[in-house]
Formats: C-alpha cells, structure tokens, sequence
C-alpha cells in the first residue's frame, strides 16, 4: 500500500480518536497540517499520559523498562541496601535477586534477615524456600516450612504448600508427595498442582487415576473465563495433550 495512502488513513483515524475523546479541536488542524510531526505531538501530549496512567500502559511500561534496563531494579535495591543495611532493604534486595536467578546471593541475605525478631518470620522463611529449592537443597525446604507452620500453626499459603509437595518429590518420597498433592488438586487456585498430581501419578503407574485428574482440569478450563486461560494455558495444554496421547495409544 502506498506511503500516500496509508498516511491519509492515519491521519482519518487520528481525527476520529480526536473527536471521539473529546479533545481540543486545535489538535484536527496540527494533526492534518503538520504530518508525522503532528501526529507525534498529539501522542505525546495526549495519548501518551493517559495510557501510561491506564493498567495497560503501566504493563507495557514495565515491560519497555525490563528490556531496555533488565537490571534497573536490581541496582536500586542494592544502592538503597548499600545506604541503609535495613530488614526490608534486605529483603527487596533478596527478592531483586531471586527474580534475576542470583539464588546463592538471595539466599544469604534471606539468612541474614532470619534474626532478631524475624527469626521465624514467615515470609522471609518462605523467600529462603523458594532458594533453597532453587538450589536443589530439597530437604532444607521441607525443613524451613515444617519449621514455618510449627511457629505459626494459622499460616496458610497455597504456593508455600506447593513447594513443600515439590520437594517431596523431588527426594523420592513419593506416597507423602502423593498425599499432598492429592490435598492441593481439591482446593489449589489454578491447575497446576493438579498436573503436578497427575504427572506424578503417571509415574508411579495409576495411569488411570492421572488421567481422570486430566479430564478434570479440562473441563474446570471450559467453564472459566477468558483470564483463566490466558493466566494458565500452558498447564491447559498439558492436560489436553496427555488426554490426545491416551486416546491415541487406546486406538492404537
């Protein structure tokens, strides 16, 4: 299509996103009198603020920033620890160096805060699990919930209860595994655990049972929403291929 052409088009459309917001009318002259110039200058003065207030603009803002400065928050963290050698200084710097895969370095300074009067602080107890089975250190993270839930007997977390299946399995202590995760299908937001259930299942040969937990979770997917499936499509899609491979291998 043309140059020509396709400027005239946007041109049209920006008019009409002029008119239809109810914008100074000044702006239909810039717009169509100065070509791309205008066109710049009305985002910037205008679309730009508004969609950067919008969820979607704040989305799309921390995407640009992690691509363009993957370490941002990372530096931060520890320029403000480097200042103020605080608990929550330490923790933010922890969590920046969690989420960046630096797991030796978080879990010293998790271990660093599990003092004082957070020696049994429950989230930062968590933080260290979470590294520590990162680490493959799977016995440690038993321990550090076992330890967790014995000082606060009320705390409930479903990502925590997770975890600990997780390391279970991961030791081989398949029927204790078997039983949490059989816990966690019943009442675990999201599938995930369910597939964790079902996959393990599988291994230990109750292949009838993982399938059934399949199904499940496929029809649970067709009756919710669209955000469902979007926040857990790749889970989905295990249980959908797992049931094709077991109708597949019956025909066969």
């Amino acid at each position: 299509m043309p140059f020509f052409l396709l400027s005239i088009i946007f041109q049209v459309a920006l008019v009409l996103h002029i008119v239809k917001t109810g914008r100074n009318t000044t702006w239909i002259w810039i717009v169509m009198m100065l070509p791309i110039a205008g066109w710049i200058a009305y985002f910037v003065v205008e679309v730009l603020p508004e969609f950067r207030n919008s969820r979607t603009g704040r989305v799309a803002a921390k995407v640009a920033t992690q691509t363009l400065a993957p370490n941002k928050d990372l530096k931060q963290a520890a320029d403000v620890f480097a200042v103020s050698d605080t608990i929550d200084n330490a923790l933010t710097l922890a969590n920046a160096l969690y989420e960046k895969g630096l797991f030796q370095e978080a879990k010293a300074l998790y271990e660093k805060c599990l003092n004082g009067i957070h020696s049994d602080d429950p989230h930062i107890m968590l933080g260290l699990a979470k590294t520590e089975f990162k680490l493959n250190h799977f016995k440690r993270v038993n321990q550090l919930l076992d330890d967790l839930i014995e000082a606060h007997p009320d705390f409930k977390n479903a990502d925590a209860h997770l975890l600990y299946t997780r390391a279970l399995e991961e030791r081989g202590l398949f029927d204790k595994a078997m039983e949490e995760y059989e816990t966690l299908h019943r009442y675990y937001p999201g599938p995930e655990a369910s597939i964790r259930y079902a996959q393990l299942c599988q291994q230990l040969g109750q292949t009838s049972l993982a399938l059934s937990v399949y199904r499940q979770v496929v029809a649970q997917a067709k009756i919710a929403g669209r955000h469902y499936h979007k926040q857990n499509k790749y889970w989905i899609k295990l249980a959908k291929t797992a049931i094709d491979d077991s109708t597949s291998s019956l025909s066969n």
